[in-house]
């Protein structure tokens, strides 16, 4: 089962057993996914639903993080919510130390680029670690290896 079909079945669970929360969540991720098809004309495969999945999350989590400094929990809540519906779609994610090795075996593999060593390696990393691994944390690994 991929995973359209996945938040498909998941829908009509959540509208068979009246969870209007949980359904209005799914729906938003389907309305974000058919918009973007709409868009580039094109129908989107598993990663590609994954890169809008990773896009809508960190649109939550910036939201959570406004509605908490404007002392708004009701609305906070409700986004938290909506997170944990996305992280359901999203594969499981790399441990640190797999990460940490995929990091050096391309940073070995492009050797010294001088300036623009750290876009070689993260266009190289970007598919290999997108949806397993935080993209922030991965680039900050990066300098930080890089740096030394």
């Amino acid at each position: 089962m991929n995973l359209r079909q996945k938040i498909t079945e998941d829908m009509k669970a959540a509208m068979r057993a009246g969870d209007s929360k949980k359904r209005d969540a799914i729906r938003l991720l389907q309305a974000a996914i058919k918009q973007r098809e709409v868009d580039e004309r094109i129908e989107l495969n598993d990663t590609a639903i994954i890169a809008v999945i990773e896009k809508m999350l960190k649109q939550r989590r910036d939201s959570i993080t406004q509605y908490e400094a404007a002392h708004r929990q009701d609305l906070a809540d409700a986004e938290k919510y909506e997170v944990n519906i996305l992280l359901a779609y999203m594969p499981q994610m790399m441990s640190e130390a797999e990460v940490t090795s995929i990091v050096n075996e391309v940073i070995a593999l492009v050797g010294d680029a001088g300036q623009q060593r750290m876009g070689k390696i993260m266009a190289l990393l970007k598919p290999k670690l997108t949806g397993s691994a935080d993209m922030t944390q991965v680039a900050a690994l990066v300098k930080k290896k890089i740096s030394s």
